[in-house]
């Protein structure tokens, strides 16, 4: 299973780390270890333990800041788990990870390895965005540990993703403004609804909001993972979680597509390919993307890099494609036959992109 931690949990709402917190977490990790689960920890928090250690206020845009700050506070925030662990005699890993290494296949081979050869020796993985390098201004970004505490549980196979957060739970409306709001315990469809009742973002401390937590949600339900939306202040949340207990929201999930179409849904994009109507069809009904049904492609990309396949205007799919951008421009709206000649014989197959690499979208 995979729990995740966000900032106003780990600081219980102040604005430095709570011992009595962090070993709590150890505690209940230590008692789930012992009964033969093998859990994962995404923690947030760097920025915040940061920006205290380094006695600063950023000012909104002020980024360099908060990427020092991330690399000053991600130390100290690993030496506070280390330091929880330890009491029950486990070892910590930490695996910072960036969107653009996500988008790399071997790289998220290599990251399967490491997590099943921790998990192997007994060692808590522990993860976290690379926020001293990672930034929207630099590339592409997870954004919120939501997201990624989702992607992990994806990657793990895991059976159960449990969110840890300031609120106990999803509501039909904002627990905040309405007295009356009532919680929602169980979500087996995530429908127009459910996003209405996600509102808007939560607390200042953390960047995550109840709309990221039901992204992350979608992203179990595709890896056949059941997710737990409950209150970090609740005695033994994790334990009482894993017994069935009623704690929080349940988002159900009973089936799940592959795991590499998971990675293609989750990758993010590095270009655009624009098809007409009709590979736009064909592409709903599963099959292969072929070059007559290209408009153009927008890059540069690299062929097997990750791209959207847009129809419409409209993001419908993504794929990684057997050819690069330069390529696929050259030989859009041809037949197979003419594409395979324009490219001097140098096609493996008919197609752009096969269908067990393309990962339809909502």
């Amino acid at each position: 299973m995979v729990v995740k931690v966000g900032t106003s949990s780990i600081t219980m709402g102040g604005s430095v780390p709570s011992d009595a917190f962090m070993d709590s977490i150890a505690r209940q990790v230590s008692e789930l270890e012992s009964a033969g689960k093998e859990v994962l920890l995404v923690s947030s928090g760097a920025i915040g333990i940061g920006l205290r250690a380094l006695n600063v206020v950023p000012k909104p845009n002020e980024v360099p800041v908060k990427q020092a700050a991330a690399s000053v506070g991600q130390g100290i925030l690993m030496q506070k788990w280390n330091d929880a662990f330890q009491k029950y005699g486990l070892t910590v890993g930490q695996i910072l990870i960036t969107a653009d290494g996500y988008s790399n296949r071997d790289v998220v081979l290599n990251l399967n390895n490491t997590m099943a050869e921790l998990l192997k020796h007994k060692a808590v993985p522990i993860f976290n965005e690379n926020d001293a390098i990672s930034v929207k201004e630099i590339g592409p970004i997870f954004g919120d540990n939501d997201t990624l505490s989702a992607i992990i549980a994806s990657r793990a196979d895991a059976d159960l993703l449990i969110i840890l957060s300031d609120i106990d739970g999803l509501y039909d409306s904002d627990p905040r403004k309405n007295p009356d709001a009532k919680i929602i315990r169980t979500v087996t469809e995530i429908g127009d609804d459910v996003l209405s009742a996600a509102g808007g973002p939560g607390s200042k401390a953390g960047t995550g909001g109840m709309r990221t937590k039901i992204r992350a949600a979608e992203i179990c339900r595709d890896a056949g993972c059941q997710m737990i939306i409950a209150s970090s202040a609740e005695e033994d949340v994790i334990l009482r979680a894993v017994r069935g207990e009623e704690v929080g929201t349940v988002f159900v999930a009973d089936s799940a597509i592959t795991k590499k179409r998971r990675w293609i849904k989750s990758a993010p994009p590095v270009g655009r390919i624009v098809v007409d109507e009709g590979a736009g069809r064909a592409l709903r009904e599963h099959r292969s993307l072929l070059p007559v049904g290209v408009k153009y492609a927008e890059g540069p990309f690299e062929a097997g890099k990750p791209v959207d396949i847009v129809c419409g205007g409209a993001v419908i799919a993504r794929a990684l494609p057997d050819y690069g951008s330069e390529e696929i421009n050259r030989v859009r709206g041809m037949r197979s036959s003419e594409a395979k000649a324009a490219l001097g014989g140098n096609m493996k197959h008919r197609d752009i992109v096969l269908s067990e690499n393309i990962a339809l979208l909502p």
